[in-house]
This record gives C-alpha cells, structure tokens and sequence, in this order.
C-alpha cells in the first residue's frame, strides 16, 4: 500500500510541477512574440528590410536577371518578412483576422457608399 501512496504522491507532484511550467509559459510566451512584433515592425526594422530588399534586388539585376523578374522576386522576398509579422499578430492576437482582400474590398464598398451619400458617382470624383 505504501508504494501506491508513494505512486499517488509523484504523480500529484508531477501534475504541479506541469501546472507551474505551463503557468510560466503562458506567462512570458505571449511578451517574447510581443516583442518579436515590435522589432519587426520598429522603424529600425523597416529601415533593414528595406535594405535588405534593395540589396537583394541589385544582387540580382547584377546577376542578369530581367527586370520585371527582378521585381516580383524581390516583392515576394518582403512578402515573407510581412507574412511572419502577420502570422505572430494573429498568434498574439488570438483572434480571426480578416485578409488583406476583405479589407480592401469593404474600404471600396465604403468609399463608393460615402460617394453615393455625397451624390457623386466614382467617374465624377
């Protein structure tokens, strides 16, 4: 019997030791990906990506590559830099968030709704 008390007793202290490290987790996870977002999108980020992107754009021009490659190439290598801040804001965030396209097609249906109220069609603006 003792040895099955002794069993219990580990368990429970297993089960604590658990609870505090997921507490600790919980804790300071959420602020080292808070401050992962604020060095992605510090000034000082923006002005190294920014670099970075003209850098690896002249890499390759320099390279021979054809312009309008060159160009797309370099917008999908930013791509990846706003596509992680994305991901690490929703994570934070903890909440669906709507793509880029659903903002920008409800900023079109309220631009043409302030228009209308206005009496203007798009054409006459």
């Amino acid at each position: 019997m003792s040895e099955e008390k002794e069993k219990r007793k580990e368990e429970k202290e297993d089960i604590e030791e658990l609870r505090e490290v997921l507490g600790v987790v919980s804790k300071e996870v959420p602020g080292l990906i808070k401050g992962i977002i604020a060095s992605v999108f510090s000034e000082e980020a923006g002005k190294g990506m920014g670099k970075a992107a003209a850098a690896f754009y002249k890499e390759l021009k320099e390279a021979g590559m054809p312009e309008e490659t060159a160009v797309k190439m370099t917008e999908n290598y930013i791509s990846v830099f706003t596509s992680l801040g994305d991901i690490m804001k929703k994570a934070v965030g903890g909440k669906k968030e709507r793509k880029g396209e659903e903002i920008g097609e409800e900023v079109s249906r309220k631009i043409k709704e302030k228009l209308a109220e206005k009496g203007l069609t798009e054409e006459e603006e």
